[in-house]
């Protein structure tokens, strides 16, 4: 597995998306994780000048979907988020926070992932849970 060149593909497929506009950039994979940074910022803040909780959950539905990719044939079938779940544990002004999705389940139609959002202190910011729906590509999608 080239992580190199995976996460260079995962990092060209979020131009003109949500992720670039956050600035979320995925950073590390291995055989059970994939990680995601995004910077805490005035772009994520909420008007009180902590990290807004929606984005957040935009940084652990990003990681937790794209690392879906890792089990399905992407010629033949695509994934979507249906559940997302998430407790902020504890605010952040700025710095950087990383998000690390782990499997909890990968069945044929349904992937369910455990995603830890911790600062650059390692301090747990938030826990999110993600399911994702395997679905086959047709005319239709």
């Amino acid at each position: 597995m080239d992580t190199v060149a995976i996460l260079k593909a995962f990092n060209e497929s979020s131009k003109n998306t949500l992720m670039e506009t956050l600035d979320i950039e995925y950073v590390a994979l291995g055989d059970d994780f994939l990680t995601a940074k995004m910077p805490v910022n005035s772009k994520v803040h909420q008007p009180y000048g902590q990290l807004h909780g929606g984005a957040t959950a935009a940084l652990a539905e990003s990681v937790g979907s794209a690392a879906s990719n890792f089990f399905i044939d992407s010629k033949t079938q695509f994934v979507n988020g249906i559940q997302l779940s998430i407790n902020h544990i504890k605010s952040k002004r700025e710095g950087v926070v990383f998000a690390t999705a782990k499997n909890i389940h990968k069945g044929k139609t349904t992937h369910l992932w455990e995603v830890r959002i911790v600062d650059e202190n390692d301090n747990l910011i938030s826990v999110a849970k993600m399911t994702n729906i395997v679905l086959n590509i047709n005319k239709e999608h």
